[in-house]
Protein backbone atom coordinates (compact mmCIF):
# COMPACT_ATOMS: atom_id res chain seq x y z
CA UNK A 1 0.00 0.00 0.00
CA UNK A 2 1.58 3.30 -0.65
CA UNK A 3 0.94 6.29 1.60
CA UNK A 4 1.89 10.30 0.98
CA UNK A 5 1.06 12.12 4.10
CA UNK A 6 1.02 15.74 3.50
CA UNK A 7 1.63 17.42 6.90
CA UNK A 8 3.25 21.02 8.27
CA UNK A 9 3.99 19.67 11.80
CA UNK A 10 3.90 17.24 14.80
CA UNK A 11 0.54 15.41 13.43
CA UNK A 12 1.93 14.33 9.94
CA UNK A 13 5.40 13.85 12.06
CA UNK A 14 3.52 11.20 14.48
CA UNK A 15 1.34 9.60 11.81
CA UNK A 16 4.57 9.33 10.12
CA UNK A 17 6.50 7.07 12.67
CA UNK A 18 3.58 5.13 13.56
CA UNK A 19 2.96 3.94 10.53
CA UNK A 20 6.45 2.54 10.17
CA UNK A 21 6.10 -0.22 11.83
CA UNK A 22 3.56 -1.28 9.44
CA UNK A 23 4.16 -2.72 5.93
CA UNK A 24 3.22 0.08 3.92
CA UNK A 25 5.35 2.53 1.49
CA UNK A 26 5.32 6.17 3.11
CA UNK A 27 6.00 9.61 1.42
CA UNK A 28 5.87 12.26 3.43
CA UNK A 29 5.68 15.82 2.36
CA UNK A 30 6.29 19.04 4.63
CA UNK A 31 7.56 22.52 3.66
CA UNK A 32 9.68 22.14 6.83
CA UNK A 33 13.16 20.92 5.65
CA UNK A 34 14.15 20.70 9.66
CA UNK A 35 11.07 18.40 10.87
CA UNK A 36 11.92 15.88 7.80
CA UNK A 37 15.67 15.98 8.70
CA UNK A 38 14.03 14.45 12.22
CA UNK A 39 12.15 11.87 10.66
CA UNK A 40 14.46 10.95 8.25
CA UNK A 41 16.81 10.15 11.54
CA UNK A 42 14.20 8.21 13.07
CA UNK A 43 12.56 6.65 10.69
CA UNK A 44 13.94 5.10 6.50
CA UNK A 45 10.98 6.74 5.06
CA UNK A 46 10.91 8.89 1.76
CA UNK A 47 10.32 12.86 2.40
CA UNK A 48 9.77 15.37 -0.03
CA UNK A 49 10.39 19.06 0.76
CA UNK A 50 7.17 21.35 -0.69
CA UNK A 51 3.94 22.61 -0.70
CA UNK A 52 1.61 20.50 -0.88
CA UNK A 53 -0.90 21.91 -3.10
CA UNK A 54 1.64 22.30 -5.77
CA UNK A 55 0.92 19.86 -8.41
CA UNK A 56 5.09 19.52 -9.35
CA UNK A 57 5.22 18.57 -5.90
CA UNK A 58 2.49 15.99 -5.75
CA UNK A 59 3.47 14.31 -8.36
CA UNK A 60 7.31 14.16 -7.34
CA UNK A 61 5.36 12.54 -4.57
CA UNK A 62 4.28 9.92 -6.83
CA UNK A 63 1.10 10.82 -6.52
CA UNK A 64 -0.40 8.79 -9.32
CA UNK A 65 0.54 5.47 -7.33
CA UNK A 66 -0.97 6.43 -4.15
CA UNK A 67 -3.58 4.16 -2.61
CA UNK A 68 -4.44 6.81 0.55
CA UNK A 69 -3.67 10.40 0.69
CA UNK A 70 -3.59 11.92 4.10
CA UNK A 71 -3.66 15.76 4.14
CA UNK A 72 -3.26 16.93 8.12
CA UNK A 73 -1.84 20.51 7.81
CA UNK A 74 -3.07 23.03 10.77
CA UNK A 75 -5.29 25.17 7.75
CA UNK A 76 -7.73 23.17 6.74
CA UNK A 77 -8.27 25.03 3.62
CA UNK A 78 -4.86 23.85 2.03
CA UNK A 79 -6.16 20.23 3.51
CA UNK A 80 -9.11 20.14 1.41
CA UNK A 81 -7.64 21.91 -1.82
CA UNK A 82 -4.59 19.41 -1.59
CA UNK A 83 -6.86 16.34 -1.41
CA UNK A 84 -8.65 17.44 -4.54
CA UNK A 85 -5.42 17.99 -6.36
CA UNK A 86 -4.25 14.67 -5.55
CA UNK A 87 -7.47 13.13 -6.42
CA UNK A 88 -7.25 14.98 -10.05
CA UNK A 89 -3.89 13.34 -10.03
CA UNK A 90 -5.28 10.19 -9.44
CA UNK A 91 -4.86 9.45 -6.21
CA UNK A 92 -7.26 6.73 -4.91
CA UNK A 93 -7.93 7.49 -1.46
CA UNK A 94 -8.23 11.27 0.09
CA UNK A 95 -8.46 11.78 3.50
CA UNK A 96 -8.48 15.52 4.94
CA UNK A 97 -8.31 17.13 8.66
CA UNK A 98 -10.50 19.92 9.53
CA UNK A 99 -11.52 22.52 11.97
CA UNK A 100 -14.91 23.23 11.12
CA UNK A 101 -16.94 20.32 11.88
CA UNK A 102 -19.92 22.10 10.46
CA UNK A 103 -18.76 20.49 7.29
CA UNK A 104 -19.09 16.95 8.84
CA UNK A 105 -22.66 17.43 7.85
CA UNK A 106 -24.41 15.06 5.43
CA UNK A 107 -24.76 17.33 2.55
CA UNK A 108 -21.38 18.96 2.99
CA UNK A 109 -19.77 15.45 2.71
CA UNK A 110 -21.22 14.67 -0.33
CA UNK A 111 -20.56 18.08 -1.68
CA UNK A 112 -16.47 17.37 -0.57
CA UNK A 113 -16.88 14.03 -2.13
CA UNK A 114 -17.61 15.28 -5.51
CA UNK A 115 -14.87 17.19 -5.43
CA UNK A 116 -12.24 14.56 -4.50
CA UNK A 117 -12.18 14.23 -0.84
CA UNK A 118 -13.61 11.18 0.16
CA UNK A 119 -13.12 11.52 4.13
CA UNK A 120 -12.73 14.40 6.56
CA UNK A 121 -11.74 13.57 10.07
CA UNK A 122 -11.90 16.68 12.54
CA UNK A 123 -9.58 16.09 15.88
CA UNK A 124 -11.40 18.15 18.42
CA UNK A 125 -14.56 16.63 17.36
CA UNK A 126 -12.98 13.20 18.16
CA UNK A 127 -11.86 14.27 21.34
CA UNK A 128 -14.94 15.52 22.55
CA UNK A 129 -16.60 12.49 22.04
CA UNK A 130 -14.21 11.37 24.05
CA UNK A 131 -14.65 13.11 26.72
CA UNK A 132 -18.42 12.24 26.66
CA UNK A 133 -17.90 8.89 26.04
CA UNK A 134 -15.62 8.82 29.51
CA UNK A 135 -17.58 10.54 31.28
CA UNK A 136 -20.52 8.38 30.91
CA UNK A 137 -18.11 5.35 31.47
CA UNK A 138 -16.98 6.56 34.44
CA UNK A 139 -14.75 3.79 35.39
CA UNK A 140 -12.27 3.89 32.45
CA UNK A 141 -9.71 5.42 31.36
CA UNK A 142 -10.41 4.67 27.80
CA UNK A 143 -13.34 4.07 25.76
CA UNK A 144 -14.67 2.97 22.43
CA UNK A 145 -17.20 0.91 21.07
CA UNK A 146 -17.65 -1.54 18.09
CA UNK A 147 -20.54 -1.56 15.96
CA UNK A 148 -22.91 0.99 17.68
CA UNK A 149 -22.01 -0.37 21.49
CA UNK A 150 -22.70 -4.55 20.65
CA UNK A 151 -19.31 -4.57 21.84
CA UNK A 152 -17.54 -2.51 24.01
CA UNK A 153 -13.32 -1.61 25.19
CA UNK A 154 -12.87 -0.48 28.30
CA UNK A 155 -8.78 0.46 29.57
CA UNK A 156 -9.29 -0.08 33.63
CA UNK A 157 -7.15 0.33 36.08
CA UNK A 158 -6.85 -3.01 38.60
CA UNK A 159 -7.69 -1.14 42.17
CA UNK A 160 -5.78 -3.02 45.07
CA UNK A 161 -9.79 -4.22 45.71
CA UNK A 162 -10.02 -5.86 42.43
CA UNK A 163 -11.17 -9.63 42.81
CA UNK A 164 -8.95 -10.70 39.82
CA UNK A 165 -5.39 -9.50 41.49
CA UNK A 166 -2.75 -12.27 41.86
CA UNK A 167 -5.12 -14.23 39.68
CA UNK A 168 -4.26 -15.85 36.43
CA UNK A 169 -6.71 -16.29 33.17
CA UNK A 170 -6.93 -19.71 33.68
CA UNK A 171 -8.40 -19.57 37.62
CA UNK A 172 -10.36 -16.09 37.01
CA UNK A 173 -12.22 -18.10 34.05
CA UNK A 174 -13.02 -20.64 35.98
CA UNK A 175 -13.93 -18.41 39.12
CA UNK A 176 -16.16 -16.04 36.72
CA UNK A 177 -17.18 -18.25 33.99
CA UNK A 178 -20.52 -16.00 33.81
CA UNK A 179 -19.07 -12.88 32.98
CA UNK A 180 -19.71 -11.72 29.59
CA UNK A 181 -15.92 -9.88 29.24
CA UNK A 182 -12.76 -10.59 28.53
CA UNK A 183 -9.57 -9.55 29.23
CA UNK A 184 -7.03 -8.98 25.68
CA UNK A 185 -4.49 -6.82 26.83
CA UNK A 186 -2.77 -5.41 30.05
CA UNK A 187 0.03 -3.00 30.49
CA UNK A 188 2.30 -4.19 33.43
CA UNK A 189 5.12 -1.91 34.50
CA UNK A 190 4.90 0.02 31.13
CA UNK A 191 5.11 -3.35 28.71
CA UNK A 192 2.19 -4.32 26.53
CA UNK A 193 1.15 -7.97 27.40
CA UNK A 194 -1.58 -10.09 25.62
CA UNK A 195 -2.80 -12.64 28.40
CA UNK A 196 -2.33 -16.65 27.98
CA UNK A 197 -3.66 -18.93 30.79
CA UNK A 198 -0.63 -18.89 33.26
CA UNK A 199 -0.53 -15.00 32.93
CA UNK A 200 -0.78 -13.84 36.57
CA UNK A 201 -3.19 -10.03 37.16
CA UNK A 202 -1.92 -8.03 39.74
CA UNK A 203 -2.92 -4.33 41.20
CA UNK A 204 -2.06 -1.03 39.37
CA UNK A 205 -2.21 -3.18 35.75
CA UNK A 206 -3.64 -1.58 33.21
CA UNK A 207 -6.10 -4.05 31.68
CA UNK A 208 -8.41 -3.65 28.38
CA UNK A 209 -11.51 -5.21 28.47
CA UNK A 210 -13.76 -6.29 25.68
CA UNK A 211 -17.40 -6.83 26.99
CA UNK A 212 -20.36 -7.44 25.56
CA UNK A 213 -23.50 -5.15 25.42
CA UNK A 214 -24.85 -3.71 29.09
CA UNK A 215 -22.46 -4.94 30.80
CA UNK A 216 -20.77 -1.83 32.41
CA UNK A 217 -21.58 -3.16 36.13
CA UNK A 218 -18.91 -6.72 35.32
CA UNK A 219 -16.09 -4.19 34.48
CA UNK A 220 -16.56 -2.26 37.57
CA UNK A 221 -16.46 -5.06 39.15
CA UNK A 222 -13.38 -6.36 37.31
CA UNK A 223 -11.53 -2.81 38.51
CA UNK A 224 -12.59 -3.08 41.95
CA UNK A 225 -12.71 0.51 42.02
CA UNK A 226 -15.61 2.53 43.80
CA UNK A 227 -18.58 3.73 42.06
CA UNK A 228 -19.83 7.10 41.51
CA UNK A 229 -22.09 9.34 39.27
CA UNK A 230 -21.11 12.39 37.11
CA UNK A 231 -23.91 15.21 37.49
CA UNK A 232 -21.59 18.36 37.76
CA UNK A 233 -18.45 19.29 35.73
CA UNK A 234 -16.25 21.89 35.42
CA UNK A 235 -14.59 22.46 31.93
CA UNK A 236 -11.30 25.04 32.35
CA UNK A 237 -11.17 26.02 27.66
CA UNK A 238 -13.95 27.01 25.28
CA UNK A 239 -12.17 26.44 22.15
CA UNK A 240 -13.95 23.98 20.17
CA UNK A 241 -13.05 21.02 22.03
CA UNK A 242 -14.20 22.69 25.32
CA UNK A 243 -17.34 23.90 23.61
CA UNK A 244 -18.06 20.46 21.48
CA UNK A 245 -17.96 18.75 25.07
CA UNK A 246 -20.31 21.51 26.89
CA UNK A 247 -22.62 20.78 24.06
CA UNK A 248 -22.61 17.53 24.26
CA UNK A 249 -22.73 16.97 27.76
CA UNK A 250 -25.00 19.53 28.99
CA UNK A 251 -28.47 18.04 28.49
CA UNK A 252 -27.81 15.68 31.21
CA UNK A 253 -25.25 17.34 33.76
CA UNK A 254 -24.10 20.69 35.24
CA UNK A 255 -21.27 22.20 33.09
CA UNK A 256 -19.48 25.40 34.60
CA UNK A 257 -17.33 26.42 31.73
CA UNK A 258 -14.20 28.35 32.38
CA UNK A 259 -12.57 30.59 29.82
CA UNK A 260 -9.87 33.40 29.58
CA UNK A 261 -11.06 35.31 26.74
CA UNK A 262 -14.22 37.63 26.94
CA UNK A 263 -15.15 37.75 22.90
CA UNK A 264 -15.29 33.94 23.27
CA UNK A 265 -17.57 33.57 26.31
CA UNK A 266 -20.01 35.90 24.81
CA UNK A 267 -20.00 33.34 21.80
CA UNK A 268 -20.42 30.21 23.95
CA UNK A 269 -23.42 32.09 25.96
CA UNK A 270 -24.97 32.58 22.17
CA UNK A 271 -24.05 29.24 20.75
CA UNK A 272 -24.59 26.61 24.74
CA UNK A 273 -27.60 26.20 26.12
CA UNK A 274 -29.13 27.09 29.68
CA UNK A 275 -27.05 24.05 30.57
CA UNK A 276 -24.00 25.58 30.56
CA UNK A 277 -22.49 28.31 33.22
CA UNK A 278 -19.98 30.31 31.50
CA UNK A 279 -17.40 32.54 33.12
CA UNK A 280 -14.74 34.62 32.23
CA UNK A 281 -12.01 34.04 34.18
CA UNK A 282 -7.97 32.39 34.24
CA UNK A 283 -8.67 28.53 34.98
CA UNK A 284 -5.10 28.63 36.53
CA UNK A 285 -6.60 30.97 39.21
CA UNK A 286 -7.57 28.35 42.10
CA UNK A 287 -9.69 30.92 44.28
CA UNK A 288 -11.40 31.57 41.01
CA UNK A 289 -12.16 28.08 40.44
CA UNK A 290 -12.84 26.93 44.36
CA UNK A 291 -15.40 30.39 43.85
CA UNK A 292 -17.38 29.25 41.52
CA UNK A 293 -17.97 25.15 42.96
CA UNK A 294 -14.82 22.85 42.59
CA UNK A 295 -15.09 21.24 45.34
CA UNK A 296 -18.82 20.16 44.35
CA UNK A 297 -17.76 18.64 40.78
CA UNK A 298 -17.69 15.10 39.94
CA UNK A 299 -14.92 15.71 37.25
CA UNK A 300 -12.98 18.17 35.35
CA UNK A 301 -11.87 18.68 31.88
CA UNK A 302 -8.93 21.00 31.05
CA UNK A 303 -8.91 21.48 27.26
CA UNK A 304 -7.17 24.80 26.88
CA UNK A 305 -4.62 25.67 24.47
CA UNK A 306 -1.60 25.23 27.40
CA UNK A 307 -0.62 21.83 28.07
CA UNK A 308 0.75 22.91 31.25
CA UNK A 309 -2.28 24.74 32.21
CA UNK A 310 -4.08 21.46 31.70
CA UNK A 311 -1.84 19.34 33.67
CA UNK A 312 -1.54 22.08 36.90
CA UNK A 313 -5.29 22.38 36.71
CA UNK A 314 -6.39 18.69 36.50
CA UNK A 315 -4.06 17.93 39.59
CA UNK A 316 -5.51 20.59 41.69
CA UNK A 317 -8.66 19.40 41.22
CA UNK A 318 -7.61 16.47 41.80
CA UNK A 319 -6.16 17.61 45.21
CA UNK A 320 -9.55 19.11 46.12
CA UNK A 321 -11.51 16.04 45.73
CA UNK A 322 -12.49 16.08 42.42
CA UNK A 323 -13.27 11.92 41.48
CA UNK A 324 -12.41 12.33 37.52
CA UNK A 325 -9.80 14.67 35.42
CA UNK A 326 -9.37 14.92 32.08
CA UNK A 327 -6.54 16.76 30.28
CA UNK A 328 -5.63 17.85 26.65
CA UNK A 329 -1.97 17.90 25.96
CA UNK A 330 0.27 17.52 22.80
CA UNK A 331 3.15 15.90 24.81
CA UNK A 332 2.17 11.94 23.89
CA UNK A 333 4.97 11.06 26.53
CA UNK A 334 2.33 12.60 29.36
CA UNK A 335 0.11 9.40 28.65
CA UNK A 336 2.27 6.57 29.84
CA UNK A 337 2.83 8.94 33.44
CA UNK A 338 -0.70 10.49 33.68
CA UNK A 339 -2.21 8.36 36.22
CA UNK A 340 1.04 7.89 38.15
CA UNK A 341 0.42 11.80 39.13
CA UNK A 342 -2.92 11.70 39.33
CA UNK A 343 -5.18 12.34 35.79
CA UNK A 344 -7.29 9.70 34.97
CA UNK A 345 -6.88 10.59 30.83
CA UNK A 346 -4.93 12.25 28.52
CA UNK A 347 -6.56 13.54 25.35
CA UNK A 348 -3.99 13.96 22.94
CA UNK A 349 -5.27 15.33 19.02
CA UNK A 350 -2.40 13.71 17.23
CA UNK A 351 -3.39 10.28 18.80
CA UNK A 352 -6.58 10.99 18.00
CA UNK A 353 -6.54 11.69 14.50
CA UNK A 354 -4.17 8.88 14.19
CA UNK A 355 -6.30 6.52 15.29
CA UNK A 356 -9.04 7.71 13.22
CA UNK A 357 -7.14 7.72 10.13
CA UNK A 358 -5.93 4.31 10.96
CA UNK A 359 -9.41 2.57 9.39
CA UNK A 360 -8.75 3.86 6.27
CA UNK A 361 -4.82 2.42 6.02
CA UNK A 362 -5.36 -1.46 8.07
CA UNK A 363 -6.16 -4.57 5.23
CA UNK A 364 -8.70 -6.45 5.06
CA UNK A 365 -12.19 -5.09 5.03
CA UNK A 366 -11.53 -2.65 8.70
CA UNK A 367 -14.75 -0.83 9.16
CA UNK A 368 -12.89 0.58 12.63
CA UNK A 369 -10.34 1.12 14.66
CA UNK A 370 -8.96 2.47 17.74
CA UNK A 371 -5.04 3.66 18.41
CA UNK A 372 -4.43 2.38 21.83
CA UNK A 373 -2.98 5.56 24.22
CA UNK A 374 0.02 4.18 26.06
CA UNK A 375 1.16 1.41 23.87
CA UNK A 376 1.43 0.78 20.17
CA UNK A 377 -1.21 -1.50 19.89
CA UNK A 378 -4.30 -1.09 18.12
CA UNK A 379 -8.03 -2.09 17.82
CA UNK A 380 -9.50 -3.04 14.65
CA UNK A 381 -13.39 -4.38 13.75
CA UNK A 382 -12.44 -6.41 10.66
CA UNK A 383 -15.37 -7.83 8.68
CA UNK A 384 -14.57 -11.65 7.52
CA UNK A 385 -14.25 -12.34 3.30
CA UNK A 386 -16.15 -15.08 2.08
CA UNK A 387 -13.05 -16.84 1.24
CA UNK A 388 -10.84 -15.88 4.36
CA UNK A 389 -8.12 -18.23 5.98
CA UNK A 390 -10.21 -17.70 9.15
CA UNK A 391 -13.02 -19.15 8.25
CA UNK A 392 -11.49 -22.66 7.53
CA UNK A 393 -10.21 -23.70 11.17
CA UNK A 394 -10.84 -23.05 14.48
CA UNK A 395 -9.28 -19.70 16.20
CA UNK A 396 -6.63 -21.71 17.65
CA UNK A 397 -5.55 -23.03 14.65
CA UNK A 398 -4.90 -19.31 13.60
CA UNK A 399 -1.91 -19.17 15.52
CA UNK A 400 -2.66 -15.68 16.59
CA UNK A 401 -0.22 -15.74 19.37
CA UNK A 402 2.49 -15.76 16.71
CA UNK A 403 1.46 -12.64 15.22
CA UNK A 404 0.96 -10.39 18.94
CA UNK A 405 -2.84 -10.48 18.10
CA UNK A 406 -5.63 -11.96 20.02
CA UNK A 407 -9.50 -11.94 19.01
CA UNK A 408 -11.46 -9.70 21.77
CA UNK A 409 -15.17 -10.83 20.36
CA UNK A 410 -17.19 -11.72 17.46
CA UNK A 411 -20.64 -10.14 16.12
CA UNK A 412 -23.05 -12.37 14.20
CA UNK A 413 -25.74 -10.36 13.23
CA UNK A 414 -27.19 -8.87 16.54
CA UNK A 415 -25.38 -11.72 18.68
CA UNK A 416 -21.83 -11.01 20.50
CA UNK A 417 -19.75 -14.05 21.33
CA UNK A 418 -16.82 -13.91 23.34
CA UNK A 419 -15.16 -16.61 21.39
CA UNK A 420 -12.87 -19.64 22.73
CA UNK A 421 -9.86 -21.20 21.05
CA UNK A 422 -12.38 -23.59 19.29
CA UNK A 423 -14.98 -20.87 17.71
CA UNK A 424 -14.70 -20.84 14.16
CA UNK A 425 -15.23 -17.53 12.21
CA UNK A 426 -18.37 -17.27 9.67
CA UNK A 427 -18.41 -15.06 6.60
CA UNK A 428 -19.86 -11.47 7.28
CA UNK A 429 -18.80 -11.99 10.95
CA UNK A 430 -17.17 -8.72 12.21
CA UNK A 431 -14.08 -10.01 14.58
CA UNK A 432 -12.63 -7.74 17.18
CA UNK A 433 -8.93 -8.16 16.98
CA UNK A 434 -6.04 -6.58 19.50
CA UNK A 435 -2.88 -7.00 17.78
CA UNK A 436 0.57 -5.25 18.08
CA UNK A 437 1.68 -3.46 14.97
CA UNK A 438 4.68 -6.09 13.94
CA UNK A 439 1.58 -8.63 13.36
CA UNK A 440 -0.86 -6.29 12.01
CA UNK A 441 -0.51 -6.53 8.05
CA UNK A 442 -0.57 -10.21 8.23
CA UNK A 443 -3.82 -10.49 10.78
CA UNK A 444 -5.28 -8.36 8.30
CA UNK A 445 -4.76 -10.94 5.93
CA UNK A 446 -6.35 -13.75 7.50
CA UNK A 447 -9.89 -12.01 7.26
CA UNK A 448 -9.44 -11.05 3.66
Amino acid sequence: MNIIIAGDGEVGFYLAKSLTQLDFNITVVDPHSELLKRLEKETDLRTIVGNSTSPQVLNDANVGDCDLFLAVLHDESINLVTCMLARQLKAKKTVARITNSELLEPGYREMFRSLGVDEMVCPERIAATEITNLLNHNIATEFFNFSGGLLSMYLIRLQESSPVNNKSVKELSQIYSDLQVRIVAILHHGETVIPHADTVFHAGDMAYIISKENQMESVKKLAGGIDFDIHNVMIAGGGRIGRYAAHNLEKKMSITLIENDRARCEDLVEILGGGTLVINGDATDIDLLLDEGLTRNDAFIAVTDSSETNVLTCLHARRYGVKKTIALVENTGFINISQDIGIDTIINKKLITASYIARFIVQGNAVSSKWLSGTNAELIEFVVGPHAKATKVPIKSLNLSDYDATIGGIIRGRETILPTRDTQLQEKDKVVVFALPNGMSKVAKLFK
